[in-house]
């Protein structure tokens, strides 16, 4: 079998950044407003966003001048540090027009976090150059970090690099092989320039993310570009130190596992809604009934939006239980994680269930490549194979922490 092709990303310009005017006059209504205002420019271009199988450059670029990247980079560093809630409200309407694009700018936005955990030389060095980084964050599975004099030599091949197809920068994860046991997973920040993007991402729902894989070769990497992933887990990085914002000393992973959903949550929010307009519009085979006349339609419909709104309190209760544990101040408990993660993959579970008896309600038609009910099923089918939607795993977890035992899974 041959080596895939090495693609280009379409890396953004480097000389349109909004204005220090421009993030002043930002409040979180008018960044919400704006991204809500985009919907329709994600839908009309979601079978492009497909064929292409990467976000289409005018509609990633119209999310660029809404000022979503901005949202964590710190104050201190010209960002606007807005809220969890604000998040969620920013990211569902992206999703709601095109979940593959929905997904990749969710995560780039929660990326710019993630560089914020890092030591406080890589923040300055690179928000003191970029306002805002566009970054996969690869970890699986972990690269070969060798100590230098001055830093790490990074080798490498991550799968499921979501956001490198428009980057500037990447994080990934390695593994120095001479240090302790068990071994401690470090993050790295490295150029985009300093990797390879291979032609990876074919599959069969949530096409349109790009999410190809990623190759490093021998890439120095500075000492001060390295985190340690255990302590961005538990809130206790060396960013959460140097901001005040309790935002920065959430937990990670219940974090990385809302960025994740709030998006689809969205799509399915979009697809109650092309099936509640639809219902007036298709008839019943063999009568002058209309699906809307049809109480079993009616009951799937008003289920469906009661699934759908279900996954947005659980997800924003989970946003916020983590900031309210991060301002306590101290490592956030495995317990604390592990019920946050459940919580996240419920919403998950909902929301594609939502989608699911909402495509199933709609006959043939809504598999045809032209209706988007189809794409929001096989896009939430793909996204829910996420990690850290393992709705199995996380009742497991859950139900050890809940008697006394240890957890038996790595990612909580």
């Amino acid at each position: 079998m041959s080596d895939p092709a090495v693609l280009a990303p379409q890396t953004p310009p480097q000389n349109d950044w909004l204005s220090r005017e421009e993030l002043a006059a930002l409040t979180p209504e008018t960044l919400v407003s704006r991204a809500r205002a985009l919907t329709p420019l994600l839908s009309r271009n979601a079978m492009e966003c497909e064929r292409l199988r990467r976000p289409v450059n005018d509609c990633w670029d119209a999310i660029r001048r809404t000022g979503v990247f901005y949202h964590f980079v710190p104050k201190r560093y010209g960002g606007l540090e807005f809220d969890i809630d604000t998040f969620i409200d920013a990211m569902m309407p992206l999703g709601e027009g095109c979940a593959s694009t929905g997904w990749v700018a969710s995560f780039c936005v929660e990326h710019n976090w993630m560089l914020s955990q890092f030591p406080e030389e890589a923040q300055a060095e690179i928000f003191g150059k970029f306002p805002y980084i566009i970054a996969p964050g690869v970890t699986q599975p972990p690269g070969k970090a060798v100590r230098v004099k001055g830093g790490y030599r990074l080798t490498g091949h991550w799968k499921w690099g979501t956001g490198v197809m428009h980057a500037d920068w990447v994080l990934a994860t390695g593994i120095d092989p001479e240090g302790p046991t068990p071994p401690a997973v470090m993050f790295f920040a490295m150029p985009v320039s300093d990797v390879e993007i291979l032609d990876t991402w074919r599959v069969d729902g949530m096409v349109g993310t790009g999410s190809n894989d990623i190759r490093a070769k021998d890439v120095f990497v500075p000492e001060h570009r390295m985190l340690d992933f255990g302590h961005m887990r538990e809130g206790r990085a060396p960013g959460s130190m140097v901001h005040d914002n309790p935002i920065y000393k959430m937990a990670m992973l219940p974090f990385l596992a809302l960025t994740a959903t709030a998006p689809v949550v969205g799509t399915a929010r979009g697809a109650v809604e092309c099936f509640r307009a639809r219902l007036s519009e298709r008839g019943v085979f063999g009568s002058e009934l209309k699906h809307a006349d049809k109480p079993a339609a009616q009951m799937r419909l008003a289920l469906a939006d009661m699934k759908v709104r279900n996954a947005e309190l659980l997800l924003r209760d989970v946003g916020r239980r983590n900031v309210a544990l991060g301002a306590i101040g101290k490592p956030v408990s495995a317990d604390d994680r592990i019920a946050l993660r459940l919580q996240v993959a419920y919403a998950m579970h909902e929301a594609r269930e939502a989608v699911r008896i909402v495509c199933e309600a709609s006959g043939a038609s809504a598999h045809y490549t032209s209706n988007p009910l189809q794409r929001a099923l096989r896009d939430l089918n793909t996204a829910a194979s996420h990690v850290v939607f393992d709705l199995d795993m996380g009742l497991e977890l859950r139900g050890r922490s809940m008697i006394g035992l240890p957890p038996n899974f790595p990612l909580i």
